[in-house]
């Protein structure tokens, strides 16, 4: 690329005022016909479809223009042309008209995310099915590890050796832990450590309790009896070691519809490398990290996310934040590189002021 198209591309990275109307109007047929079908379009097809009266040999001339801006491409010699990934940026962010969600789509997003008697996680596992199901890609909900000030601790017995630890955040968000218990233990003993712990967690999280907790049950500090210390140092142990070395929480469902898209071999092993990536969890989470100091919706196109770059993958995702309007997670879509934009963009930033209208 010479120095002058460099120049012209980064110009465009801000906007497409450097377009001609007739550029602007064909760069925008070839990238929806790419969106639509996946497959090259070229001068001819695209002569027909304008209805302008621009001949085959014009069109061309205005693809090849496209071209050396690095906007187009050609998959082969005699094909038509494909929007690169720079173009299908440059798409979003400047040419597209951005659609909206039918009243039927935002009835069932609010009806699947409001709590209705269910936990914070399963309604962000109802989420992430959602979004799997409108959008026909993966849907993901990342909920970062919680460190928020407690309101609430308690013990519940479930049974024989186990019992659920219940705690509520400052904000309300519910995390439920279930651990293990000596067989036998009275229920004086749950009732005992939840009360202990209640004492020294109100209003602190546990990561600034902890210290000060294990301190005097290491002295003997406390007045507690060797049943109800196993149960806090079991309670402490489970909770705070969820989620310590992913981040986070993260939720991903539906990425069997990846494989709908795929055309060729090398398509198919792209997307075993998605999968691969989607398991280990490390490179999406520190992506999904990244919209804590972000606004409204993100998008990674391809190679502009070292994630999505050989798998050939678009994310479309956005923060949601509690009722202190502090960001506490994000929802998303992971799907092909020709997706649809103009709906799922709505879909998603919709369904994360959802969650955040279901948090306050």
């Amino acid at each position: 690329m010479s120095s002058l198209t460099r120049d012209l591309v980064s110009e465009l990275s801000g906007d497409l005022g450097a377009l001609t109307a007739r550029q602007k109007d064909i760069f925008r047929r070839v990238v929806e016909a790419y969106v639509e079908t996946g497959a090259p379009i070229g001068s001819r097809t695209l002569s027909r479809q304008l209805g302008l009266g621009l001949s085959p040999a014009t069109i061309r001339n205005v693809m090849a223009d496209l071209e050396d801006l690095g906007l187009l491409m050609a998959p082969h010699t005699s094909a038509g042309r494909l929007p690169t990934e720079l173009g299908l940026r440059l798409f979003v962010n400047g040419l597209l008209e951005r659609g909206n969600l039918s009243r039927d789509e935002r009835d069932e997003i609010d009806s699947r995310c409001a709590a209705k008697g269910r936990s914070y996680a399963e309604v962000l596992e109802e989420t992430s099915a959602m979004l799997s199901g409108l959008s026909r890609c993966a849907g993901l909900v990342f909920a970062p590890k919680s460190d928020e000030p407690l309101k609430h601790i308690e013990f519940v017995s479930l049974g024989p050796g186990r019992a659920l630890v219940v705690l509520v955040t400052r904000s309300g968000h519910v995390e439920n832990r279930v651990i293990d218990v000596p067989v036998g233990l009275p229920p004086s003993s749950l009732v005992e450590a939840g009360n202990y712990l209640a004492a020294r967690l109100r209003e602190h999280s546990l990561s600034e309790a902890r210290g000060t907790i294990e301190g005097e049950l290491c002295q003997d500090r406390a007045e507690l009896d060797g049943l109800t210390r196993k149960v806090i140092e079991a309670g402490l142990a489970t909770w705070s070691g969820a989620g310590a070395d992913s981040g986070g929480a993260l939720i991903v469902r539906g990425q069997h519809q990846l494989l709908e898209d795929v055309q060729a071999l090398e398509d198919l092993e792209r997307i075993r490398h998605l999968f691969t990536a989607l398991e280990r969890k490390e490179a999406l989470l520190k992506l999904l990290e990244m919209t804590d100091s972000a606004e409204g919706v993100q998008i990674f196109i391809g190679a502009q996310n070292e994630l999505f770059g050989l798998a050939g993958c678009s994310l479309v995702v956005a923060p949601y934040a509690n009722s202190q309007q502090q960001i506490v997670g994000a929802v998303g879509v992971i799907g092909p590189t020709r997706i649809d934009y103009a709906r799922i963009i709505p879909m998603v930033d919709y369904t994360a002021q959802a969650i955040g209208r279901m948090l306050g």
